[in-house]
């Protein structure tokens, strides 16, 4: 796929560029309305290959949830494993699509992989997540920062208190989400740790306030997000914050979403995947 087209739709995806302009300069750059139409499928989420660990899977228990955010009940949909031990906990964040299918994929392969997952929804405070992706991003222009921050804060609380947490918490998040995560371990001292795909960076000066033990996942190709690189690394390294970073050469920003051929890139998932579950193991058990 021509990069210009994938740069095209990550300006969609994250700047107010309306669908009606986003399809005018997809035909310009591909040179006609049939060619623009055929690639489209491949830049847009595909949930119906969501389903990599199904919610039938018989080692886990799902649940949609409800638990009290900042002035707001947030809805969530919590996964975890049949056991009998404690365990720890993630809270997976999802991009600036809300929580669709996909993220709710990833915490079921959390939860596989031995651990509560909860990906709480946050456009709770308009009633949870529309089906029509353009109103969702538009409503996350509509959030109150700092209400969302204290709520995806409130998540730690609400997973100490079940019965199956070994009291332990880290978190995870892609694009919005990564940059939520980087956020949460600014403001959350007993968080363990934090893993951000591709997630636009704290500002320096609160990197000192970080206590959590970070994995950073960035896509090669991805220059918007890339840019904040240094300046985040130079501070985390002054600051002696425990930290890995990796730059996943020949991918793009969401390379690890799976509904997006585009800009999946499988290699880079599957490594950046086991890097992040070595680090649940390692914080979190």
């Amino acid at each position: 796929m021509n990069q210009e087209v994938i740069n095209l739709y990550d300006e969609y995806t994250h700047k107010p560029l309306t669908r009606k302009n986003f399809i005018s300069k997809l035909i310009k750059l591909t040179g006609s309305t049939a060619i623009a139409m055929s690639v489209l499928p491949l830049l847009e989420n595909n949930y119906a290959s969501a389903q990599t660990v199904t919610e039938t899977d018989d080692d886990l228990i799902i649940k949609d949830v409800t638990y009290d955010g900042e002035g707001t009940s947030m809805k969530a949909y919590l996964a975890l494993p049949k056991s009998k031990k404690k365990l720890g906990s993630v809270i997976v964040i999802h991009e600036n699509r809300g929580l669709n299918p996909h993220i709710k994929d990833v915490a079921r392969r959390i939860a596989k992989a031995g651990f509560i997952a909860l990906a709480p929804d946050a456009l709770s405070p308009f009633g949870g997540t529309p089906a029509n992706e353009d109103e969702a991003r538009d409503l996350f222009g509509k959030l109150n920062k700092q209400q969302n921050l204290q709520s995806f804060l409130k998540a730690i609380s609400y997973l100490k208190s079940l019965n199956e947490s070994n009291g332990k918490t880290g978190c995870m998040g892609f694009c919005w989400g990564g940059a939520l995560s980087n956020q949460l371990a600014v403001n959350a001292p007993d968080l363990k740790t934090a893993v951000a795909y591709y997630g636009t960076q704290p500002a320096a000066s609160d990197v000192h306030k970080i206590k959590a033990e970070l994995l950073l996942h960035y896509g090669e190709l991805d220059q918007r997000v890339n840019a904040g690189i240094p300046e985040f690394e130079t501070a985390l390294k002054a600051a002696g914050t425990k930290y890995e970073l990796y730059i996943y050469k020949g991918a793009n920003h969401a390379f690890n979403n799976d509904t997006s051929p585009s800009r999946y890139h499988e290699e880079s998932a599957k490594l950046a995947w086991q890097r992040t579950i070595s680090l649940f193991e390692k914080t979190l058990s």
